[in-house]
Parts: structure tokens; sequence; C-alpha cells
């Protein structure tokens, strides 16, 4: 097995040499960058923090600042595959991230460039995950949700926050709980942490339950729920030619570098909208999951690990063909179990979060949405425009709606149409709608006869 550093520079050739890269100029700068980060590990007798600071050092004089910035990933790629190799016992960056108890590298490689290392580091490091005086007890409990069935994701976040909360405040460690909960509930004044806190209590009682079956069951609180659900905005349905416009601009999006990508964001929108996916369905597609023979596209393992599978229009199925013919035609996976959406560069599917920026931007560049800030409407109002739209729909042929919404419920993957009522915004063309739709079927009821009137 050979080590790192090694003299004659091979682990750096063939580790190039397996990336793939697509430009030419690429493996220049991944060669420069990475013998210059050699130069220095062969001048130090540890690969540790010092190290790393002294090849930020060396830096400056070659590359601007967002060009170093670049660099850092490029090392910290490299120094993954020596330790997935053996070459090096522990990545050092991906250390010390680890001993700050964070995720990412690039706080990492900021706090090391700064001008005192030690203090910048210092300021990175946060709680240990459930390292409270409550933390074995809450962590146990999302264990065995977990291992019930749940994702328990949103639950696990709130209880990581109070914990996280009790470590940085261990006067009240040896407080009871009733008390740690009062100064969590004063900790902050943001609109939704009285709910937050409120159905953290719901979770905490239920742990104490759990552990002594003789506690009374808390009475829960509705107040903070309806509070936060009268302030919160109202979804924006988009009408038919909003989203015609989006389409257009998806169509035709500035991307030189990845021609496919217009026609992957066209799709991808079609199907928000059309189908109501959520972006993370919508990232979670793969190419096995398009039936062109049934005119079908199948969505696993959803929310509350419901599959279902969705016919389409002809109209869809054709837009879908044709992406993926152009997809197969730009080199992507043929392989069934392959991202629908792939990513030219990364030769992988977009993200969630991937698909939520472009969408996002593209709503931005159709002037829905502010260019900047969290304002306006939001992608998943794409899913509320598509519930409102498709009943004004079965209004205009004459379908009773209330009949059909188990239907809608099952094709949107919720458990009950009490879920699928949430999306429904009453606008005014649904109201006119189901006025005139009363008017013709509810009206003549109503008449009265002289008979039974005398």
């Amino acid at each position: 097995m050979t080590m790192w550093p090694d003299p004659e520079r091979q682990l750096i050739a063939r580790y190039i040499a397996g990336l793939n890269l697509r430009t030419t100029n690429s493996p220049i700068y991944y060669r420069q960058a990475l013998n210059i980060f050699q130069d220095v590990a062969e001048r130090h007798a540890r690969l540790d923090k010092d190290m790393l600071v002294a090849w930020l050092n060396v830096s400056p004089g070659r590359w601007a600042a967002t060009t170093r910035l670049h660099r850092t990933r490029i090392i910290d790629r490299f120094l993954d595959h020596l330790e997935e190799t053996g070459a090096i016992e522990r990545n050092p960056v991906a250390a010390l991230a680890e001993a700050c108890n964070i995720k990412q590298c690039k706080p990492v490689w900021r706090a090391l460039a700064s001008s005192d290392p030690d203090s910048a580091l210092a300021e990175l490091h946060q709680p240990r995950p459930f390292g409270s005086i409550l933390g074995k007890m809450m962590s146990q409990h999302v264990t065995l949700m977990r291992n019930r069935g749940y994702k328990y994701t949103t639950q696990t976040v709130w209880l990581s926050r109070f914990d996280r909360f009790l470590q940085l405040n261990p006067a009240l460690q040896g407080q009871p709980i009733a008390v740690m909960l009062q100064h969590w509930s004063a900790a902050k004044t943001t609109r939704n942490h009285p709910n937050e806190c409120e159905k953290l209590k719901r979770v905490l009682a239920k742990i104490l339950r759990h552990q002594n079956p003789s506690i009374p069951p808390r009475r829960p609180d509705p107040r903070p729920e309806k509070e936060v659900a009268r302030q919160w905005r109202k979804p924006h349905i988009y009408t038919p030619a909003d989203v015609r416009r989006m389409l257009d601009i998806a169509r035709f999006y500035p991307s030189p570098r990845a021609p496919l990508r217009p026609l992957s964001i066209y799709t991808m929108l079609l199907l928000a909208y059309c189908a109501g996916l959520r972006r993370s369905e919508l990232a979670r597609l793969d190419l096995g999951d398009v039936d062109f023979q049934g005119g079908t596209i199948t969505i696993r393992q959803t929310k509350f690990y419901k599959t279902r599978i969705l016919p389409l229009p002809d109209s869809v199925m054709i837009e879908l063909r044709s992406y993926t013919e152009a997809r197969r035609c730009a080199g992507g996976s043929q392989d069934p179990r392959s991202g629908l959406f792939w990513h030219e560069q990364r030769s992988d599917r977009y993200t969630k979060e991937a698909v939520a920026w472009l969408l996002v931007d593209v709503i931005r560049r159709a002037g829905l949405k502010p260019p900047q800030g969290r304002t306006g409407p939001r992608l998943h109002d794409l899913r509320h425009s598509m519930v409102v739209n498709r009943i004004l729909e079965w209004y205009k042929a004459g379908i009773n709606p209330q009949a059909h919404l188990p239907f809608l419920a099952t094709y949107l993957g919720h458990r009950d149409i009490n879920s699928t009522l949430v999306y429904i915004t009453v606008t005014q063309d649904l109201l006119h709608r189901a006025s005139e739709r009363f008017r013709v079927l509810g009206a003549p009821c109503l008449n009265i006869g002289p008979e039974v009137r005398a």
C-alpha cells in the first residue's frame, strides 16, 4: 500500500485520472493545487492543523480568495480519497469538523484561514448532540420511535434544539423540566417558537409517560398553533397563464455549460404542476419509474413511507419521452435506478435543494417572485395551484368535486381528504363556480309550492 505523501506523486496522478473531468483545463488546476499541497505536506512531519494553515498561508500569493476557497474543495475530496484508500489514517479537516461537532468542512477552512485559527475554531464548536442532562432520555425516545417505523425527523429537530439550549445554559441542568421549558419558551421571540414549545411539551410528556405510565396525560394547548395558522400567509394560486410563462422561461433557461439543464427544468416544472409533485419527489424519481406503455410514473417511499402510481395525460408523457431521449443523447446513464433528472456536470441526479433553487429561480425570472428574499409565491404553491385548478376543471365539466376528493387525495399521496382540504384555497373563480353549481342544483330545492306554504 502506498502512503502519502509519495515522492513519485503517483497517488495524485491516479486520483486525477480517475475523476473523469469534463474540461481540458480542469486536470491542470487539480494537479497544480494538489502538487502545492504536497509540497507543503513534505515540509511538515505531520498532517495536522499547522500543516493546513501553512498551505493556506502559501496560497494567497498564488490565488484570489474565491479561487483559494474553490481549491479547498479540491483538497477536501483528495483527502477523503486518501483516507478511503488507506494512504492516510484520517482526513485532518474532517477530524477538526468532528471535534467542533459540525458536519461541513467549509467553516473549518474559513477558520484556519483567519488571523487567529485557534480562536476561530473555538467559536465554531457546537454542543455535542444530546449531551445535556436530558439528552440520553431524548435520544432513546428518538431511537424507539424510529424503530417503530416513524421517520421522526421534525420531532428530533425540536428535541435537538432544546438539548443544545440546555447545554449552553448549564445553570438549568439541575432544575425541574417545567423550569427548563419555561426558560426555553422565553429564549426566542420568533412567531413560530411558542407553537414549537407547545409541541415539544407534548413530546416530552409522551417520553415521561413511557417511563412512568402512572403520570396523567398532559392536556394540549391549541392556542399557539391557532395563532401561527392565523398569521400564516395564504398560498399563491398560479393561473394557467402564469404556468405557461414559467414553462417558456424554463425551456430557454441560460445554461451554456449544461445544455440539457433547460429541458430538465422544463420537465421538472411540468411534473410539479401537472402531477402535484413535491421537490423531494422530483429529486427521487428514477429513470425506471416512468412507464411509457402504461402512461404512468411511480412515486416511491414519499411522506409517511407511501408509494403511489400516477397516471399522466398523453401530452405530459410526450414531453417526458422527449426529455428521456435528450437525456440519452447527452450521455445520461440508462440504468433504471439512475436519477431521472440527470446532472451533466456531476453525472448524478439533481438534489432536492438544486431542484428547489432552479424552479424558484424560474419563478423569479417570470416576475412572480421578488429577485431576492423569501417573500412572494413559493415553489410548493404549484401543488396548491394544481388542486385548485383541477377542482375548477371539474366544475366546468359538470363533475361534483366533493365526490372526487378521495381520488385527488390518493393522487397527491395524502392519507385522507382532511390533508387535501388544506390545499383548497378559495379563489374568486372557484367561489363563482361553486355558487353557480349551487344555483343550478341546489336552488330549485328551496322553491316551496303554495300548497306547502298553506
